[in-house]
């Protein structure tokens, strides 16, 4: 697959999926529970994080779980070039950055790459080459996607940081991709976080 046909077909997963879980988990067995609580709900796509310790092995073994054959997987404030190798050779399907990382662009080579920015020439430069991640999205609002739409109409823009399950029709209706939810995600009941 191409790398532009693999971002059109994650940018699509993601728009169905409407929510996109990004996890910050304590350890890695954490992360699995976490995972594993998402898959239940109906999720196929979720970010883990750097910032979640001993994250590449528990990558790797996530990714040879059978059970977790359908998920993509992400991974998340991947913000050099060593964590964007590391994120690929571990089995990472993509990269996040919460912001511009011109390094990791290079090294994710095929592999689809949603760079974070705030500003709107932080996110036209970052949309331009696929999907863009608008961050910290709470300190904006869904206005502030709205006016960047307007300059920059059918960009594919997911808004992250500091938003809950309450936000997300808000964000989807100024025009979201999707909306990256951490946080108290994993804490919902399954029933309140099914796609």
């Amino acid at each position: 697959m191409t790398a532009a046909r693999a971002l059109d077909a994650l940018a699509g997963r993601i728009s169905e999926q409407r929510v996109v879980p990004v996890l910050r988990s304590a350890s890695p067995a954490a992360l699995q529970d976490d995972v594993l609580r998402l898959a239940t709900a109906g999720f196929t796509t979720v970010e883990i994080t750097t910032s979640t310790p001993g994250w590449p092995a528990a990558l790797q073994a996530m990714r040879t779980d059978r059970s977790l054959a359908h998920l993509t997987f992400g991974v998340g404030t991947v913000t050099s070039a060593t964590d964007a190798d590391r994120a690929i050779e571990s089995g990472a399907d993509f990269l996040v950055s919460p912001y511009a990382a011109p390094a990791v662009r290079t090294a994710a080579g095929a592999t689809p790459f949603i760079e974070g920015g705030f500003t709107p020439a932080d996110i036209a430069a970052a949309a331009r080459h696929g999907i863009a991640k608008l961050f910290p999205a709470r300190t904006a609002g869904p206005g502030h996607l709205r006016s960047i739409l307007d300059v920059l109409p059918g960009a594919r823009i997911i808004p992250t940081g500091g938003l809950g399950i309450d936000d997300v029709e808000e964000w989807l209706a100024a025009g979201a991709l999707a909306v990256g939810l951490g946080g108290g995600l994993t804490s919902k009941p399954v029933e309140q976080l099914r796609a």
